[in-house]
């Protein structure tokens, strides 16, 4: 009998997390050798490995606890990969010595795997004069350009898309030409965009008043702040970037505030971090702990999921010591603060199936209460860790405990971290969980809603077409084998029209207790007026979410889910058209190749880049 829930579910887990030799051949039999293969790694590290490997392979179990998609392809395999997904790099001088350092770095990363998140804050904006070379500087956006080229050519050498996340201060001069950058349809499309938007920014645009962008403690011009503000809403809402990241609040609420500022996020935004910080993620699937669901008494239990929370903390934690590293400095950052990001995913059909409706008040404090179960497990656990193996490097009680969200954390478990510290100096964060939520059988993705009850998801396929796949939510399906053809109940509601501000409300309740931030996608239908559209995001910021994002459709950016399928597979014209699940390993190439390179020098520098361009003929 199948563990899995859906036929694609168990096809995801073939393409992108089933071991196998070089040539296809399958080393994991089962799901069930993929989930004791992660748990022999990750008890590995533990000085009793026999005693933590059955409790960690029960976590894993029927998708209770999903690590990200990189440990459960990673772990237990010699391949030279990180068990990270994202990282965000080092700050970038601005000199090109250093700023082609940082693109070294980049693309090592990302060869191991890595995402990778940069602040090109940093970079004088276009026009200043460059001492010393008779030329002016040609702005952020332009290096942005050879990131974006950089990323296009690693992500050609895998089966992974490339993933990069672009953030630029709101007083930067080029902030305008950044906003509008991706009006360009051709341009920038291995970057996710987002403005850092600042405190006295936000007073500035309810005020009306005027606001300058500055270089180096200088004013370069002023601008209104209002109408910058409508700038990034305007180009927002026709092709659905930047989005908005509220950096001082991120700053203000982190428990590291004392030794780290935050400029950047990984690709998706829920891992704010620091230079060379390291993103770990994990999730808690809700769906999965409901217990008689669809009945007056369905439940989650709080006992089972602190038993749950723990387990995973104690996992994760583990992949910092069993992890590699593309750069020495992401190894030493990790290990200094040990920070994870447990979240969920299967929030909605969790909801579904304790009767809420996904964004009600009633489901919004639901997910507050069950969000708050996982916080306060997840502390503990990460005490009770200490404990036993040391609080992280730089823990400091007093610091630490004055942060912004540990002053809201209760007592018994401020008392627990002063008394014994912390393992781990953050612990929560919500991914997208898009592929992980496909594999545990198509639960609702992170604290999204469910995007459709059923819907068709592109498929890459090993000759260059797309295939559709017909899925079905999870929740859904359990109430059709419970009550076949039934109507389903009102309260089943799904992305397509759930009103915008029901998505911030369910954002903002699951905030309250996630210590890091979320990857969520507020999606708006393409008849919405500019200004309900922008109404969404002022709610975002006062009801205390840390970024938000948007969808419109458009027809800038394509998308992997769609509600009508189209019948026939499509070759692919554009690599870039839309978003795609890379389910196949690249087509077989020769091993030599024709080609040319091209060597492209700035004037009177002494740096170059050369870039060949191979021909594969078929």
């Amino acid at each position: 009998m199948t563990r899995f829930a859906a036929p694609i579910a168990e096809q995801i887990w073939d393409m992108k997390y089933r071991l196998k030799e070089a040539d296809g051949t399958p080393l994991d039999a089962t799901v069930e050798d993929t989930w004791s293969r992660v748990a022999k790694s990750l008890a590995s590290v533990e000085k009793k490995p026999s005693e933590w490997e059955p409790k960690f392979y029960k976590a894993l179990e029927d998708f209770r606890y999903l690590p990200a998609g990189r440990i459960t392809a990673g772990a237990g395999t010699d391949r030279s990969v990180t068990l990270f997904n994202c990282f965000v790099m080092g700050t970038i001088p601005d000199t090109m010595s250093g700023i082609f350092d940082n693109l070294r770095e980049a693309a090592l990363t990302m060869q191991q795997g890595g995402g990778i998140g940069y602040d090109f804050s940093t970079i004088r904006p276009k026009g200043t004069v460059v001492h010393g070379v008779a030329a002016d500087a040609s702005g952020p956006l332009s290096f942005m350009d050879v990131w974006d080229a950089m990323c296009r050519t690693i992500m050609s050498a895998g089966s992974r898309r490339g993933a990069m996340m672009a953030t630029m201060r709101c007083d930067h001069p080029d902030v305008e030409d950044f906003i509008t950058a991706k009006s360009d349809a051709a341009r920038l499309r291995m970057f996710n965009m987002s403005v850092l938007v600042t405190d006295p920014f936000m007073e500035a645009v309810k005020a009306d008043k005027p606001w300058d962008l500055v270089w180096k403690g200088e004013v370069v011009r002023t601008v209104q702040a209002r109408a910058l503000w409508d700038s990034i809403m305007q180009s927002t809402y026709s092709h659905a970037e930047p989005g908005v990241i509220f950096i001082d609040r991120i700053n203000k609420m982190n428990n590291l505030n004392y030794v780290e500022t935050i400029a950047a996020t990984n690709p998706c935004g829920e891992q704010p971090l620091p230079p060379y910080g390291a993103c770990l993620l994990g999730s808690v699937n809700l769906a999965r702990l409901v217990h008689f669901p669809f009945e007056k008494s369905a439940h989650v239990s709080e006992a089972e999921l602190t038993e749950l929370v723990a387990t995973a903390v104690r996992m994760m934690d583990n992949v910092v010591d069993a992890s590699k590293f593309p750069l020495e400095a992401q190894a030493k950052e990790a290990a200094a603060k040990r920070r994870i990001g447990l979240g969920v995913t299967g929030l909605a059909d969790a909801l579904l199936m304790t009767g809420l409706r996904y964004g009600s008040e009633e489901a919004a404090r639901q997910t507050e209460v069950w969000m708050k179960a996982i916080a306060r497990a997840a502390y503990l656990a990460s005490v009770d860790l200490a404990k036993e193996k040391g609080a992280f490097p730089l823990f400091d009680a007093d610091q630490y405990l004055v942060s912004g969200n540990m002053l809201q954390m209760d007592d018994d478990v401020r008392d627990a971290i002063r008394e014994y510290g912390i393992r781990n100096a953050l612990l929560t964060s919500v991914a997208p969980t898009g592929t992980i939520s496909l594999y545990a059988g198509n639960v609702s993705s992170g604290i999204e809603p469910v995007f459709a009850y059923a819907y068709t998801r592109k498929v890459l396929q090993k000759d260059g077409t797309r295939t559709e796949e017909e899925v079905v939510d999870y929740a859904v399906k359990m109430w059709r084998d419970l009550h076949g053809d039934a109507e389903l109940p009102d309260y089943f509601v799904n992305a397509q029209t759930l009103p915008a501000m029901d998505h911030v409300r369910m954002q903002a309740a699951a905030q309250k207790w996630v210590d890091s931030s979320i990857s969520k996608t507020i999606n708006v239908p393409e008849d919405i007026d500019f200004q309900s559209f922008k109404d969404v995001y002022m709610e975002a910021w006062d009801s205390g979410c840390k970024g938000c994002t948007t969808y419109r459709p458009n027809d800038v950016t394509g998308s992997v889910l769609s509600v009508e399928p189209e019948t026939k597979p499509e070759l692919i014209a554009d690599e870039n058209a839309g978003d795609v699940i890379y389910m196949t390993e690249p087509l077989d190439r020769p091993g030599e190749l024709t080609g040319q390179t091209y060597k492209l020098k700035w004037p009177d520098s002494e740096h170059a880049i050369y870039i060949t361009v191979n021909d594969i003929l078929h």
